[in-house]
């Protein structure tokens, strides 16, 4: 192949139609016979129309890190109370922190759709990228994947829950309620992502709003509000009479911390919409930052002052499908008499469920997006149709609806399951984690010789390889932990299957790999535009008609056996905004 269309981060054209130079280097990784290519190595089809402001917006409320802790307690309640919940999220926190530098390095230095998809790919070098990535970015993909059903199942509670402030002596809790609820919230959510796709920054900010100000309003409600409040001592040390899991104190408190990790733990989520912003490079890093530290700061001081609203603990542990928070919200604003509070608890409900619905559109666009990117690779089945971009609306509608059918499957787990819920956000963290610490790991072994040479805005230098180390080490032993039974002994109904879940997404993962993907996979883009010299792929892939990469009026050109991109000239879209390159 020529070198004047070796598609090269590290050997960028200076060469752009219009742009100030700094866009130019935050999005152009390459251009190919005057086509801009981006981080991926395609042309911009999404509006880059998320400005930091915007990105933190989307950030916090998927993060949505104090509602998420709150709407969760069940996961940690009998794993020794207030004090296991408090100080597990502080280990949570610390061990994310780890994390959370390693993907904003990566992010800053490689913005791409395909986040941890791509990055595998890359730090695995031309033996193993393409492998590396392709289980990585369906681990990925499945893990999001049971945090969007988590997140319904938490928004359907919460629907429900504020029905029955007002219809107390009425109302009969049933899980089929909550499912139809979840369907309703989930399908909603997919129409806002596809016809309204323009209007999500503005609808994130208002969800940063409701995060922070809600927040500062509900933690002020609930410490003034409770005519009394519960004791230091149960607040801060009475977890061995709370360990009611059956396990010795120290192994509940650690796998307690799931509560922890599943408040803070959603790092990656912005980094997926790399190709809808003009500073992916600078903002990413800052997002991420962002989304750890205040998420943290807000759910420590929600989790302090919601301990000490708490008068009745045996009223919040009616099981893990529940919505305990309901009930704090009742003991904390309770008249005098101890009669409920109608207004009080709907008002702080209905806080917690203006946030939650917004970051329901959130994380449907996020998981769109990660699915999206593998189509482009064609690692998916019927590559072509979820490829498919409607540009008009901005959204790959395909892949969106996808999404949301299997999340309409997923929610029906807890209609059989009565520790559902604890499955669905172990398993999100067990898998989402585990896509981190594959890119970490291989950059680890590579002595991270694959990353790009001019680095991004942030980057971790001397400490890299350290921050890697810990954050694996720290991933593998939470990650078991966290496949531990709830409790001991356990029974078949309050089995932990996420070690089952875990097993069968990589199995499925590794029969498409050995159906599909060894012969017919070509391995991402991303491949040509960072790993040079020998052989990419480590072994023969046929590029010819049956492994066509979707794209538009993109050639194929021998590269090491795996298709480098060459791009022929397309006229200039109509109507292009949001600050799209020409």
């Amino acid at each position: 192949m020529d070198s004047s269309h070796q598609a090269s981060v590290d050997e960028k054209r200076s060469v752009r139609a219009g742009g100030r130079p700094e866009d130019r280097d935050e999005i152009v990784a390459a251009i190919e016979n005057g086509v801009v290519v981006n981080a991926s190595g395609y042309r911009d089809q999404l509006n880059r129309q998320y400005s930091l402001l915007g990105l933190a917006g989307i950030a916090i409320t998927i993060d949505n890190a104090w509602i998420a802790l709150g709407s969760s307690i069940s996961v940690s309640i009998l794993n020794g109370g207030p004090p296991g919940l408090i100080f597990g999220l502080i280990v949570a926190v610390f061990y994310y922190s780890f994390i959370g530098a390693g993907l904003a390095e990566l992010a800053s230095a490689i913005p791409t759709a395909g986040g941890v998809y791509h990055w595998a790919t890359i730090a695995g070098g031309p033996k193993y990228g393409r492998i590396l990535g392709f289980f990585t970015g369906w681990i990925n993909f499945y893990g999001w994947m049971f945090d969007l059903a988590a997140l319904m199942q938490i928004t359907a509670n919460i629907c429900i829950s504020m029905y029955s402030v007002y219809h107390q002596t009425t109302y009969t809790y049933e899980p089929w309620q909550v499912y139809i609820t979840y369907l309703l919230v989930l399908w909603l959510s997919t129409a806002v992502v596809i016809f309204a796709n323009r209007v999500i920054p503005h609808t994130q900010k208002i969800g940063m709003f409701f995060v922070i100000v809600g927040g500062i309003i509900t933690i002020i409600v609930i410490s003034a509000m409770p005519k009394r409040h519960a004791s230091d001592y149960f607040v801060w040390k009475s977890f061995t009479e709370n360990n009611l899991t059956g396990w010795p104190g120290g192994l509940a408190f650690l796998l307690g911390v799931l509560n922890g990790a599943f408040t803070v733990g959603t790092p990656d989520a912005i980094t997926h919409m790399a190709e809808e912003l003009p500073h992916p490079k600078k903002d990413l890093p800052k997002a991420i930052g962002l989304q750890i530290g205040l998420g943290f700061l807000y759910a420590f001081c929600f989790a302090i002052a919601l301990c000490y609203a708490i008068t009745d603990l045996d009223a919040l542990q009616g099981g893990f499908n529940t919505y305990p928070l309901a009930n704090i919200y009742a003991q904390a604003t309770a008249h005098a008499d101890g009669t409920t509070n109608h207004g009080a608890t709907f008002g702080l409900l209905f806080i917690i469920l203006c946030s939650s619905l917004l970051c329901c559109v959130g994380t449907v666009l996020a998981n769109s997006r990660i699915y999206w990117a593998l189509a482009r690779d064609n690692a998916v089945p019927l590559s072509p149709l979820f490829t498919r971009v409607n540009e008009r609306l901005s959204c790959p509608i395909p892949a969106t609806l996808f999404v949301a059918t299997i999340a309409s499957a997923l929610g029906a787990i807890p209609l059989g399951s009565p520790t559902a819920f604890l499955n669905l956000t172990g398993s999100f963290i067990i898998l989402t984690t585990t896509s981190y610490a594959i890119p970490f790991a291989a950059n680890i072994l590579t002595r991270r010789q694959y990353l790009p040479s001019v680095p991004g805005s942030f980057r971790l230098g001397k400490f890299g390889t350290p921050i890697n180390i810990l954050a694996v080490l720290f991933i593998v032993l939470f990650n078991t932990l966290f496949c531990f039974p709830y409790d001991y002994p356990t029974t078949t109904e309050s089995m932990n299957y996420n070690s089952v879940i875990l097993v069968g997404v990589v199995a499925l993962t590794a029969l498409w790999w050995v159906v599909h993907a060894r012969r017919k996979y070509p391995g991402p883009r991303v491949m040509a535009l960072y790993i040079h010299g020998g052989d990419i792929t480590g072994e023969k892939v046929q590029v010819s008609e049956g492994v066509e990469v979707p794209g538009s009026g993109l050639e194929q050109e021998g590269y090491g056996g795996v298709g480098v991109l060459r791009e022929e000239p397309q006229e200039k879209k109509k109507g292009s905004d949001g600050g799209k390159l020409p």
